[in-house]
């Protein structure tokens, strides 16, 4: 299965934005929602089961200048095998103008047994531009090995690097659990906190959890990083 969609935000010059563009194919279905504080909010629904093997997703994400945004999804995205040899893919190209916000804040990306998935997400800020970015990967459904999964995620922020972050989990990982990547941790995510307004916060790591806050050298940016047992405790330090 092929699918696009398209979402493009525009301010409105009363302080709210308006979604000047609203295009979904199944499975990739945006509903707009209501909000009362200005941000345009859009649930992506899924209407079909995956991404199954040999599905090619796009989704391509415009915010104009001091226009503000948000994603949500309405459920963890769960990978699934499909015919041999087939790779699912889902890609997401966003684009932020100067005083724009975008808050990308998806549920989780469930990698289930036998899957081959492709996730990359490839966004660019203008100087100015505000973001929040969370990934979530869960290694397998409950008692269940992963199957393999890459999430990639490139950020540029005025024309220049800020991000450049890969992970590859399953069987064609090697390594994977080991003590240099997850540690046997089902769970592992980031938030990307990108913000003008924000005062720097300096490199810290929790000693009680397997998280860390990482301020990046490319821009006003801070990564939070985490691994955890389960899908609720990776959200709880991924709040930003």
């Amino acid at each position: 299965m092929r699918a696009l969609a398209r979402l493009v935000a525009r301010a409105d010059g009363r302080g709210g934005t308006v979604l000047v563009e609203l295009h979904s194919e199944t499975p990739l279905l945006l509903r707009q929602t209501p909000t009362d504080d200005g941000v345009a909010t859009v649930h992506l629904v899924g209407g079909a089961a995956g991404p199954i093997a040999g599905d090619d997703l796009r989704l391509e994400i415009e915010v104009g200048p001091d226009a503000a945004v948000r994603v949500h999804s309405v459920a963890a995205s769960i990978a699934l095998p499909g015919r041999p040899g087939a790779v699912s893919r889902m890609a997401v190209r966003a684009e932020v103008q100067a005083g724009a916000t975008l808050h990308w804040l998806p549920e989780q990306l469930v990698a289930a047994a036998g899957c081959a998935h492709l996730a990359e997400s490839r966004i660019g800020l203008a100087a100015g531009a505000s973001l929040r970015w969370r990934d979530e990967l869960i290694c397998g459904r409950y008692g269940e090995a992963p199957g393999g999964a890459v999430v990639h995620t490139q950020v540029d922020y005025a024309g220049r690097p800020l991000l450049r972050q890969s992970l590859a989990v399953g069987p064609q990982a090697p390594g994977w659990a080991g003590p240099a990547v997850l540690d046997g941790a089902p769970a592992t995510g980031s938030l990307l906190v990108v913000d003008p307004s924000r005062p720097a916060e300096p490199a810290y790591v929790w000693t009680d959890v397997t998280a860390a806050r990482l301020p990046l050298a490319g821009g006003p940016a801070t990564l939070w990083t985490a691994t955890a047992p389960d899908a609720h405790t990776l959200r709880a330090h991924l709040t930003g």
